[in-house]
């Protein structure tokens, strides 16, 4: 761990590098330096994992000429770096390896992430849905409002959002389960994205993810994306917290100025709604354990 990083000071999603992904902009051993520089107790390096059907290609990686062999290439070499690399930095920083999971193709998603932890031995994913019913949610703002008009509306797409969250998290039991309000990231510039329908479909979401025990990021990247706060609403911090769901900060870094980012301000945001502590993952022999730690220790 960094010298002198309090226990709480842990991200558990980001580390995203342009080796290995299309819209990362900092090679990964300059985005690990970062997270020694921003003073983290432990780091998660938590890359996409590859979509395998062409219609899932981002422009950029179009653009870039990168295939669907590229991308498996590309996670494959991730999955052979990342374990060198973390034992190298060990003596200054805790790095954890993962992955962001994808929920696309919709019908066989499932065992695709789960081939995918289990062939790179990947010590824990992080869920997350970037796609409802198959069109991006969090692209361009021509593809959210394609997914508003195939949903029937901001309301409808959100409760279908929320849904998809659920069925991830029950098929895959993810540790962590990232930005869970990202559909307010387009949504807010068309209404409301609280009414009791939409509040109504997020609980349920919630019920599921503490019946996983998956742990609730808090990501900061909603700051950085000029949302004025980071995901998710105070509103759902405020219900997962009542619920006994676990959280965990997270900064979604694709670059070295992002590491770290917001991850004071988030701490802040969470003390303000009453929260006092983290659920952070603690590497043993037998593998990762939740541990929970308080936001106002500050010893090292």
């Amino acid at each position: 761990m960094s010298v002198g990083a309090p226990p709480w000071k842990v991200s558990l999603h980001g580390g995203h590098s342009s080796e290995f992904c299309d819209h990362a902009s900092s090679p990964l051993r300059e985005m690990l330096e970062a997270a020694v520089r921003a003073g983290y107790h432990t780091f998660g390096v938590t890359e996409h994992a590859p979509r395998v059907e062409e219609r899932f290609l981002y422009p950029q990686e179009v653009a870039m000429g990168w295939d669907v062999p590229r991308l498996l290439a590309n996670f494959e070499r991730y999955a052979q770096t990342l374990p060198a690399l973390a034992e190298e930095y060990a003596d200054r920083l805790t790095v954890l390896r993962g992955f962001e999971v994808e929920v696309v193709p919709a019908d066989s998603y499932v065992p695709l992430m789960q081939s995918y932890r289990q062939r790179y031995q990947m010590e824990y994913c992080v869920g997350s849905v970037h796609y409802v019913d198959e069109v991006s949610i969090d692209g361009s703002l021509e593809e959210f409002q394609q997914a508003m008009e195939a949903c029937g509306g901001l309301e409808a797409l959100a409760i279908r959002y929320y849904h998809a969250v659920a069925e991830m998290v029950e098929a895959l039991r993810p540790e962590v389960v990232a930005h869970l309000d990202l559909v307010k990231l387009h949504g807010h510039r068309f209404g409301a994205l609280d009414t009791p329908a939409i509040r109504h479909a997020a609980k349920e979401a919630l019920e599921v993810i503490r019946e996983t025990g998956s742990i609730l990021e808090v990501n900061t990247a909603g700051y950085r994306k000029g949302l004025g706060e980071p995901y998710p609403a105070p509103w759902l911090v405020q219900t997962a917290a009542q619920m006994g769901v676990g959280f965990c900060f997270g900064d979604d870094s694709h670059h070295v100025q992002q590491v770290g980012f917001g991850i004071e301000q988030a701490r802040e945001y969470l003390l303000g709604l009453g929260v006092r502590a983290v659920t952070v993952l603690v590497r043993e022999k037998s593998g990762l354990r939740s541990e929970v730690r308080s936001l106002l220790d500050c010893a090292t």
